[in-house]
């Protein structure tokens, strides 16, 4: 079975088209469907459904997708294990970042890689932690620094974590600001600056308010910390934000619970590590925040 098409048939099912899977292979659009036909006449059997509108698997593509990553994980370990002998530290490094850890961490995890290893070539996709999960599946990236997911699926291996302690703001004028010792029930009164729902920080402050029978009043979502941070500063509400996101724009709400996440770094079990991915793992590891860390191999 010819890993090449066996290449084209999981670029197509993960990109949803074959236009799409052939500018992620660097192909033309005749050449993925020369392949996938090739592989569907060596097996008998057609791999998909084509329509106008999507393709779908058909019942033994659905059964050879798993094998199908397996075998290329395979071809990818085996090149690794080369690369290994050589002892060289080279080679592109695709990487994926949730905009927090790409703003706040990875640059200067980078900066040392780049310094010991400029032979290495970056590839970085910057992705909130629930997407990255989901590129992950579809090997896009060897790593992904995200924010550790409780419900995480058993294709992934966690090989780095540190605890991110994070703290109620809101802004020096607004009212919350003022009160002695505020509480949910004083916090249940304003709107929340928060990340959307099914995302690790949402959850968390979810569940103690849900805890006390509050209402979380949580007007405009969003992801992006910076954006959260912003519009607390405003005055626009308040929030839950990462300690070392606090400055003079923010103060901290001496609320009597205690809030944090787990970061970490993510990868594909089963897939082995270049020594590039190992190199940036063995520096995060150094320079990562020290309260709450641990190491999972």
């Amino acid at each position: 079975m010819d890993t090449n098409a066996l290449k084209a048939f999981v670029a197509i099912v993960d990109q949803g088209s074959f236009s799409e899977a052939a500018e992620a292979l660097h192909l033309t659009q005749p050449a993925i469907s020369k392949r996938l036909a090739a592989l569907e006449n060596q097996l008998g059997i057609p791999l998909l459904e084509r329509s106008q509108r999507q393709i779908r698997l058909t019942d033994a593509g659905a059964r050879l997708l798993p094998h199908a990553r397996r075998i290329l994980d395979e071809v990818h370990n085996a090149r690794q294990a080369l690369q290994d002998q050589s002892g060289e530290v080279s080679g592109h490094l695709p990487l994926i970042a949730s905009h927090h850890i790409g703003l706040h961490h990875l640059p200067a995890w980078l900066q040392q890689l780049s310094q010991a290893h400029p032979e290495i070539s970056l590839g970085l996709q910057f992705i909130d932690s629930e997407g990255a999960y989901d590129q992950m599946l579809r090997r896009t990236a060897e790593l992904a620094f995200v924010t550790l997911s409780e419900s995480m699926d058993q294709s992934f291996e966690v090989h780095l974590r540190w605890e991110d302690r994070m703290a109620f703001v809101a802004a020096p004028h607004h009212s919350l600001a003022t009160l002695k010792n505020p509480d949910l029930d004083a916090l249940s009164a304003y709107d929340a600056l928060l990340p959307e729902a099914g995302t690790a920080t949402y959850r968390s402050v979810s569940r103690l308010f849900l805890g006390a029978d509050l209402p979380l009043n949580l007007p405009m979502p969003t992801n992006y910390m910076e954006t959260l941070k912003v519009m607390t500063g405003a005055g626009l509400g308040w929030s839950v934000l990462p300690v070392s996101m606090v400055d003079a724009s923010l103060t901290v709400l001496p609320v009597p619970h205690q809030v944090s996440r787990l970061l970490g770094a993510i990868g594909l079990r089963g897939r082995t590590l270049s020594p590039q991915a190992r190199a940036l793992l063995e520096i995060a590891r150094k320079l990562r925040p020290a309260a709450g860390a641990a190491n999972a191999r």
